[in-house]
């Protein structure tokens, strides 16, 4: 298998991992905010703001996933600050919890399934789409 070829799958996966992962996102946390009351009791001692930037966030992913597929560049700096912003939420999520504030224990894990899919995509993005521009005469 070529290089291309290997280049073009692993796009083609984090974008879709991304599209699909803001698709899901906003229907969770759209059904919790607005929807559902079974989905709003089902969440239990959900944090408000979490759960707000994660449903937010969604939109976001559906962009950089659709960023990504197109192999734009600009979607690297897009997935760079949903990682950033997610492991700034997670801390804040973590001195929520540190001031005694309830929580869910699937917050945690959830949230730590989000920084670490953010990264890796951040990762990938990144060595794929960011490769230096070389001139004419190889330099």
């Amino acid at each position: 298998m070529s290089m291309k070829t290997i280049n073009k799958y692993w796009i083609w996966t984090v974008s879709t991992v991304a599209i699909l992962f803001g698709l899901l996102t906003i229907k969770e946390g759209g059904s919790v905010l607005f929807w559902s009351e079974e989905a709003r009791l089902a969440a239990g001692q959900y944090v408000t703001f979490v759960l707000w930037f994660n449903f937010l966030a969604g939109f976001m992913y559906v962009i950089a996933g659709l960023g990504l597929w197109l192999r734009r560049r600009w979607a690297v700096g897009i997935a760079f600050v949903i990682a950033a912003a997610t492991l700034a939420v997670f801390i804040g999520f973590g001195i929520h919890i540190t001031l005694d504030g309830d929580y869910e224990l699937r917050t945690i894990v959830a949230m730590s399934l989000r920084s670490i899919v953010w990264i890796v995509i951040v990762l990938v993005s990144r060595k794929l789409l960011l490769k230096p521009h070389r001139s004419k005469d190889g330099s």
